[in-house]
């Protein structure tokens, strides 16, 4: 079976303004690397639908949804904190982006297709229950997760998050829920200067110094991760795909590479093979810089196609 590629064109249209980091570009840099490499060839292609109102409140309050999508300006931009801002076409593209984890859900749940990739904006894991924040509105990967738990009837899912910043909204939803094992690596000391304490039952995530480089990535995943995931043994896994740990983005200082995402998409990948059939589904989170951006998207995804 095919690796899904989910996308829609209403995702390019949301934009901060000029010189914002993310930017629609991101998306068409990826396409075309993806294109270029043979890598879109071989996924099966689906538009994102909107997300409801009824799967958002799964993971948000009815509260912030209606609120957020009220507040949509008819022209011209409007603030939710420094950062993070809506033009006219903001919430068309953030219900996109949450319908895609939807759909990669029923789809790779249904077996009609082996994995996921959602190639959306914006992204998701600073949302919180409450708050859109940090160029987040809607929490994407929840919202999906809630949509395996509810409708789909799974007990154990796993999220795991390698994005450079700490998923606050990602822990804000599922601190207290048993059935999420949500397990996280991000560079301490930058936005949104949380997750050292978020530890316990339900929770790895680990906090790495900056310019920690591959080698200490790539032993956290091992000491810490894999043996939390193998114990849960997930019935599937969501990934909060951030590629701004890159050593040319200037958004974190991590100094990972293209390699080293590969290889955290192949101990994802292993484990889905043992536990849950080869079932991953990957949402875009993070990554500004447009080149390396997209070459580590082709290495995340060329290996995620070969899941089981």
């Amino acid at each position: 079976m095919l690796t899904a590629y989910i996308t829609h064109p209403d995702c390019a249209l949301h934009d901060m303004g000029p010189d914002h980091p993310e930017c629609p570009e991101r998306l068409s840099a990826i396409r075309d690397r993806l294109l270029g490499l043979g890598l879109l060839d071989c996924m099966q292609p689906f538009d994102a639908p909107r997300a409801t109102v009824e799967q958002l409140a799964r993971a948000h309050s009815m509260a912030h949804v209606q609120a957020l999508i009220a507040s949509a300006p008819k022209e011209g931009l409007c603030s939710i904190d420094p950062d993070t801002r809506m033009n006219p076409y903001t919430v068309d593209a953030a219900l996109r982006a949450a319908g895609a984890a939807v759909l990669a859900t029923d789809l790779v749940l249904s077996g009609e297709t082996a994995s996921a990739f959602c190639c959306v904006r914006p992204p998701g894991h600073h949302a919180e229950r409450n708050a859109a924040m940090g160029f987040c509105f809607f929490d994407n990967v929840a919202v999906g997760i809630r949509h395996a738990l509810e409708v789909h009837g799974l007990e154990r899912v796993v999220l795991v998050d390698f994005d450079v910043h700490h998923g606050n909204g990602s822990v804000d939803i599922f601190r207290n829920d048993a059935r999420v094992l949500m397990c996280s690596i991000f560079e301490k000391g930058v936005y949104p200067f949380t997750g050292e304490d978020d530890s316990g039952p339900g929770m790895a995530n680990v906090g790495l110094p900056s310019r920690s480089g591959g080698a200490a990535f790539r032993d956290a995943v091992t000491q810490q991760w894999l043996p939390a995931l193998d114990a849960f043994a997930p019935q599937l896994i969501y990934v909060s795909a951030g590629f701004d740990g890159h050593r040319d983005d200037d958004m974190g200082n991590l100094g990972l590479v293209e390699a080293d995402y590969a290889w955290v998409t192949r101990q994802i990948v292993n484990v889905a093979n043992r536990h849950c059939h080869g079932r991953v589904i990957s949402c875009l989170e993070g990554g500004y810089a447009l080149d390396p951006l997209a070459r580590s998207v082709a290495a995340h995804v060329r290996v995620l196609m070969c899941a089981d």
